[in-house]
């Protein structure tokens, strides 16, 4: 056995119930020093996070999509000007249509009219033409009496001759009297008031203003008129020789002329 086998060790025994209370403490100390650290501290991931892009997100998006709405309603806006101009255009070339479909429906119109007027006028060429036809062989038989001849001297005929011989050449113009163009009217009426005789105004009156005599029974001076009596169209004075002067339309004025020329209806004598 050894010596010291029995003796007690000289070292001083540990204080066991002091170090586990200190290792405690000091832990304690370091895990509230960590926590505190932590939170006063961010992260490393926490600091690299875009703070202000999450803030500001919301407010692009809402700009976004306010600027959106604006270019639309824009562009309806646009739409909506384009489509009121487009209206306006299309009703501006209706109306000029229009207005140009009634400049040619009053063009042919007035084209009928003169049409109507010139087919009237030829109408009333042929209808004297076919009164030509059918009494030239009464005014060839009527020649001895009817071809007196034309009175050269004195008297009221020669007076109212001469004086209607003075106008031929004169103007036709239609409701004159006188002295520088006359109707056909207004011609007899003027040769009979130089011998004192007044005659109605129109060719109708004067139509039967005296005693109806025959074509085959004509003296100078006799009215002639052609269409019926009381509405006849046209008049002229008989000269004798089977010739009348007549102020007979604008395009020949007063003229004289052989009644073969222009048959007339009827005849009145007023001398």
């Amino acid at each position: 056995m050894s010596q010291t086998a029995q003796i007690r060790s000289h070292r001083k025994p540990r204080r066991a119930s002091r170090n586990p209370l200190l290792r405690t403490g000091v832990a304690g100390g370091v895990l509230s020093t960590l926590a505190v650290t932590a939170a006063a501290t961010p992260s490393s991931a926490e600091e690299k996070k875009p703070v202000a892009d999450t803030v500001e997100l919301p407010t692009i998006t809402s700009d976004l999509a306010t600027g959106t709405r604006q270019a639309v309603e824009a562009k309806q806006t646009i739409a909506v000007r384009y489509e009121a101009e487009a209206a306006r255009t299309l009703a501006a070339e209706k109306a000029i249509d229009q207005a140009a479909k009634r400049a040619e429906a009053q063009e042919e119109a007035e084209r009928r009219a003169a049409e109507a007027a010139r087919a009237e006028a030829e109408r009333a060429e042929r209808e004297r033409a076919s009164r030509d036809t059918e009494r030239t062989t009464l005014a060839t038989s009527a020649a001895p009496t009817a071809q007196a001849p034309a009175p050269t001297g004195g008297g009221n005929v020669a007076t109212l001759v001469g004086f209607l011989r003075a106008q031929v050449g004169k103007s036709y113009v239609m409701g004159a009297t006188g002295p520088s163009a006359y109707d056909c009217s207004g011609l007899t009426q003027a040769a009979f008031r130089q011998i004192g005789i007044s005659l109605p105004r129109t060719s109708q009156s004067q139509s039967t203003a005296g005693t109806q005599v025959s074509l085959g029974n004509l003296q100078p001076g006799d009215i002639l008129y052609w269409g019926g009596a009381g509405s006849a169209y046209h008049v002229a004075v008989y000269i004798g020789d089977g010739r009348f002067i007549g102020a007979q339309n604008p395009s020949t004025g007063i003229v004289e002329r052989d009644m073969s020329h222009d048959m007339p209806t009827g005849a009145v004598r007023v001398l």
